[in-house]
Order: C-alpha cells, then structure tokens, then sequence
C-alpha cells in the first residue's frame, strides 16, 4: 500500500487508532476553489469521498494549522485528482492550503479490502525470517515509482528487499513475521569467483624477466 505511517506532532491518534498520510494539496485549479492533488493512497475510493474529513499537517503560523478540512466532491481530470472542499470556494483561499498534507485515522487492525496488501504502519517491527531464522526488522517501507522495497534492520546494517511475491512469499501479521526467500548475495556477499585462482598465463608475451637477445 502506498498510504504512509509517519511521525507527526500535531494530533495523537486515539487509543486503537493510528494516523496515515493519504494525499497533499499541490496546486490551484481554476477559479473555484479547486485544488489538485497527490495521492499516497491506493484506495481513492475509500478516502476521498464525499464527506470525509481530513486533519492538516501545516506550517504552525498557517491559517489552517489545528484546522480539518472536509471534502466535497473529488474529480479528475487529464488522469490528475482535484478535490473541492468545504470552505474554500475561490482559488486565493485555495492557495492558503498548497503544501499541506492530509491525514486520516485508521483503525490499527483493519486490512485493506484486497487481498496480499497491508499498510505500511502493520509491516513496520515485522521479524523478517528466512528459512526459519530471524534476519532482522522491517524498518520501514519505501515507495518507489518501480516497487515498494522492504528496509530490513540487521546486525550488519540495512538491506533493501523488493516487496515482491517471490522474495516475501508470506506475510503473517498475527504472528509479526514475514518470510522472506532472498536471492543470493541480497543479505550475504558473494565470493569472487576467481578468487584464490592464479592468473592464466600468455605464452606468446615474453616474460618481464626474460632475457632479450
């Protein structure tokens, strides 16, 4: 999933609950109040519905800090999302809000609806096994435009693991582990495979110590 757990100060989640960063307002469209959108979410569908409200992750001095903002219809155009929201019903109040970052609160225990797709916040602290035997922790989740990769904590540093079905066959968050099927050299480092081997010779260069005629 690309919806984000991350650190924040601006509002506790309940008890149960936790926080994820699903979009941020990045440019003013039209004239109406509209804003466009980046979206850290792959369920738009779910979030950005009419009615849902979202808390701000703004600058202390913003008009809008400690404020939420409620959505009232979201739109697409050109394959980009819009949102129109409550309150702002011309662009110079929309551009009060470019840069801020929405937030919802999730339910800790609830799974996305489809199937093999966790959030980010219930794979991070994850034991990563393999064959049997603790690895490391899942650190983090990083979302790149190819894949999502796995930080993987280890006694000797990081490894970055693709979050792909055949390295991370199973996922099991009851348990907090997720085992992982590695190609050589991802956690290790291979030997050279000339290693140890003397270098095959030219006979048809004279050696440096030969004597010349």
């Amino acid at each position: 999933m690309s919806e984000h757990k991350l650190p924040r100060k601006e509002v506790a989640p309940r008890p149960g609950e936790t926080e994820l960063r699903v979009g941020r307002l990045t440019k003013a469209h039209g004239l109406k109040g509209a804003i466009k959108l980046e979206l850290y979410t792959d369920e738009p569908e779910k979030r950005f519905v009419p009615g849902a409200v979202f808390t701000l992750q703004v600058p202390t001095a913003s008009k809008w800090h400690g404020k939420t903002l409620e959505l009232r219809e979201l739109r697409w155009y050109n394959g980009h999302p819009v949102g129109f929201f409550a309150g702002v019903e011309d662009r110079t109040e929309a551009e009060t809000l470019i840069k801020a970052i929405l937030w919802v609160s999730q339910d800790v225990a609830e799974l996305p609806d489809e199937d093999d797709a966790w959030y980010d916040h219930q794979l991070v602290g994850l034991s990563a096994l393999r064959d049997g035997q603790p690895v490391g922790t899942v650190a983090r989740v990083d979302h790149l435009p190819a894949q999502d990769l796995l930080a993987i904590k280890t006694d000797n540093g990081e490894v970055l693991v693709p979050f792909v079905k055949a390295i991370v066959p199973e996922v099991d968050i009851a348990a907090g582990t997720l085992t992982l099927t590695p190609p050589a050299g991802l956690f290790e480092e291979l030997p050279d495979d000339d290693e140890g081997e003397a270098p095959e010779r030219d006979d048809s260069e004279p050696d440096d110590h030969e004597s010349q005629d």
